[in-house]
């Protein structure tokens, strides 16, 4: 991977949390900067293709929060029963 040098201001106290995250896990506060900025580019990409290729048939209505956990909990349920869970 090829990298390029960019400046950014950055708050102290932000550095002082990076500082010490990066000794305490053994790495460089260059490598927490890193993860971070990839981690903002990632969370801005635009993608050239919507993330659901599908549609499903519904009732078009969105369901309520009950409806929802009843309807895991099933599902939950069948894989258990069927010996298919993780």
């Amino acid at each position: 991977m090829s990298l390029k040098r960019t400046n950014v201001y950055a708050d102290p106290e932000d550095l002082a949390i990076i500082k010490e995250a990066a000794r305490r896990r053994g790495v460089s506060e260059a490598e927490i900067i890193r993860q971070g900025i990839h981690l903002a580019a990632m969370a801005n990409r635009v993608w050239d293709e919507p993330f659901f290729s599908r549609t499903f048939g519904g009732s078009d209505r969105t369901l309520g929060r009950d409806e929802v956990r009843e309807a895991v909990a099933e599902a939950a349920q069948r894989e258990t029963e069927s010996g298919t869970a993780a």
